[in-house]
């Protein structure tokens, strides 16, 4: 199994580094390393409640969201358009070790 090591940064601010294993989804690598990510629909891109904010340059790598995901994160108070995505929408990508990510505020 494949595994990338990568960059949590929480919602006051503290870095988190934790290993993302290639059978997890973003979502699950967060959740599963005890951050505090609700994840209330398990993954299924009908909550916003994994919403991340990404460097843009990562963002542009990226699928392009789904209309589920744009309009999830596009409703959202924090919403950044170059910049917020659903982590659950996001499957391991070893080109993404090292990876920096923030949490979104909770709404």
């Amino acid at each position: 199994m494949n595994e990338s090591k990568i960059t949590v940064v929480d919602r006051v601010g503290e870095h988190h580094d934790i290993i993302w294993q290639s059978d997890q989804s973003l979502m699950e690598a967060i959740r599963d390393n005890d951050l505090p990510v609700l994840a209330a629909c398990g993954g299924s891109a009908s909550c916003a409640t994994c919403h991340v904010y990404l460097d843009p340059k990562i963002v542009q790598q990226l699928n392009p969201r789904s209309d589920d995901e744009q309009e999830l994160v596009s409703e959202t108070e924090s919403f950044r358009e170059d910049q917020s995505r659903l982590s659950c929408q996001i499957g391991y990508d070893e080109n993404l070790s090292g990876l920096m990510l923030t949490l979104a505020p909770e709404e």
